[in-house]
């Protein structure tokens, strides 16, 4: 049984075809609290649509034990290849979905503004998310790479999806694209 939800619930998601990285922290006032993680795992050898429900499925319980008041979900990048982007878009729309079906909204930031807000570097090594994560939410161990990823996303979200790369640019105008 989790513990009921005081203040703002977020759910992060790290969407993959193989592996769906969720976690669930609290955020009341400035303070970020621990509440579970995890990963879903597919069958790599279903097929599709049966991989698709078994996220969107999987994501349903975990929303309903956990009851978030929102949702974070990483956004797709373009890889080199082609079908591997579609697939894991499909993946990233049976998390959402799962979301939306249960009334909540949804957030979506790309895992360079993910890692800007966790680590302060966009182009942080999982390691160095990893890390901060454990630091961020006092976690006695690190976590797995995929449940890492998406408390990094609920993260990212409680800090208004700036966290700590707003202090690079505090007091600045953007002004055509430039600071000034």
């Amino acid at each position: 049984m989790l513990p009921p939800v005081t203040g703002v619930r977020i759910l992060g998601i790290d969407p993959g075809l193989r592996l769906t990285g969720y976690g669930l922290i609290d955020k009341v006032g400035q303070k970020l609290t621990y509440v579970t993680s995890g990963r879903i795992r597919t069958d790599e050898k279903a097929d599709l649509p049966t991989r698709l429900h078994t996220i969107l499925d999987s994501l349903q319980q975990v929303i309903d034990a956990g009851t978030p008041t929102m949702v974070a979900v990483e956004k797709v990048f373009v890889n080199v290849n082609p079908q591997s982007t579609l697939l894991l878009g499909q993946a990233r729309g049976a998390a959402i979905c799962a979301a939306v079906a249960r009334g909540l909204p949804v957030a979506e930031y790309t895992a360079l503004q993910v890692k800007q807000a966790v680590v302060g570097n966009g182009h942080a090594r999982k390691e160095q998310v990893q890390e901060m994560v454990k630091r961020l939410l006092s976690l006695p161990g690190v976590p797995s790479p995929d449940a890492a990823d998406a408390l990094a996303c609920a993260i990212c979200h409680a800090h208004g999806g700036l966290g700590l790369g707003a202090l690079a640019t505090a007091g600045m105008r953007v002004r055509a694209g430039r600071l000034s």
